[in-house]
């Protein structure tokens, strides 16, 4: 009678398959099947105990990490008063469309779309009914392809289907002062006279935002110019002005510039760009302008206060970050540097959403 023999060491799966060991031992092989038997129990238990030492190893490091922070949205609820998408005459790394979806990931509140040579508020329009959930608004730059400081490209604009188009820039890349600082042409659109007052296009222009209760942005004025625009507006009844980027180059007003200019009833906009900017900057455009650190827009908030501004990236660029990942870093820098939660949504919502929808 043949005995009974038991390989323990050999595995079957569920299909009766054997895993490379014979179904019976070799003849004369019982003692060294016994031996072998102990011995790959002995060697299984050792690989078993190192195994499990590494585990725990494994599960000390971990605890010395603490986890991730919850996946919370620095920029939730705020609203970027300064973007700039495709399709534009300039390079632009995502569309309307691409950018209003990434700031609703993030769950922002809304866009300020900002082209220098064309209309925003029917790109407003689209945008909305394309990405329900997210507010999106649009306006009009004054530059040469809108006829310069023309009333009339006011007057469509805010006619506009949806009612989005509600802020109106003043000169920008074609501003006389931009034009002249960095020596891109003899002259631009002017926006005062030879007595530093409004010119009267500009006050016909100012009229219009007034009955409309449009947000009036100073563009790239001077701070000089910027002061006697924000005089003009306030004569024509505008309650909405904004001083663009008042820390960039061509702007760059003094802390007392900005305080007479919160002091007249405009707010001044705090931009993301302005960090990256400077001699070092890894875009060639952007070396030509001063780098603007958090430390010192963070100064200037505490020193005018967080109720006389706006928050916006004028981001959008080929080659730079993503609005939504430059409006965090902004919100994070700023942060950092002493501003508290509260004074962020100050400046990131209640005030820009009152400039937009109140």
């Amino acid at each position: 009678m043949k005995p009974f023999i038991l390989p323990r060491w050999r595995f079957t799966n569920c299909c009766g398959h054997n895993w490379g060991h014979p179904t019976e031992p070799a003849p004369g092989a019982a003692g060294a099947t016994r031996r072998e038997f102990f011995k790959t129990a002995a060697v299984t238990a050792a690989g078993l105990a190192a195994l499990a030492s590494e585990v725990k190893s494994a599960a000390a490091q971990v605890r010395v990490f603490p986890p991730p922070p919850p996946a919370v949205s620095p920029i939730e609820g705020l609203i970027d008063f300064h973007t700039h998408c495709a399709p534009d005459a300039f390079g632009r790394a995502v569309d309307d469309d691409e950018s209003a979806q990434a700031y609703m990931v993030r769950k922002a509140e809304a866009v300020v779309l900002k082209n220098h040579v064309a209309l925003t508020a029917d790109r407003a329009w689209l945008a909305r009914k394309h990405n329900p959930g997210i507010k999106a608004f649009g306006g009009v730059c004054l530059n040469g392809p809108a006829g310069g400081v023309n009333p009339e490209a006011v007057q469509w604009m805010w006619r506009m289907q949806g009612g989005f188009g509600r802020v109106v820039w003043l000169p920008t890349f074609d501003a006389d002062n931009h034009v002249k600082h960095f020596k891109d042409a003899p002259e631009g659109v002017k926006v005062v006279g030879a007595d530093g007052k409004a010119l009267p296009a500009v006050r016909e222009v100012l009229k219009v935002c007034a009955q409309q209760k449009l947000v009036v942005c100073t563009g790239h004025a001077s701070p000089a110019e910027a002061l006697a625009i924000i005089e003009a507006a306030r004569d024509a009844g505008c309650d909405r002005i904004v001083v663009t980027h008042a820390e960039f180059e061509v702007v760059n007003m003094t802390v007392e510039q900005m305080k007479k200019a919160a002091s007249m009833g405009a707010k001044l906009e705090i931009d993301a760009l302005g960090v990256l900017m400077g001699p070092q900057a890894h875009l060639p455009f952007m070396r030509h302008w001063r780098h603007v650190s958090y430390k010192e827009s963070a100064g200037h908030i505490k020193e005018i206060g967080a109720q006389n501004f706006v928050l916006g990236t004028d981001l959008g660029q080929t080659g730079n970050p993503s609005q939504p990942d430059g409006y965090a870093m902004l919100v994070s820098g700023l942060m950092a540097e002493g501003i508290s939660r509260e004074q962020i949504v100050t400046m990131g919502r209640e005030v820009a959403g009152k400039l937009l929808m109140g």
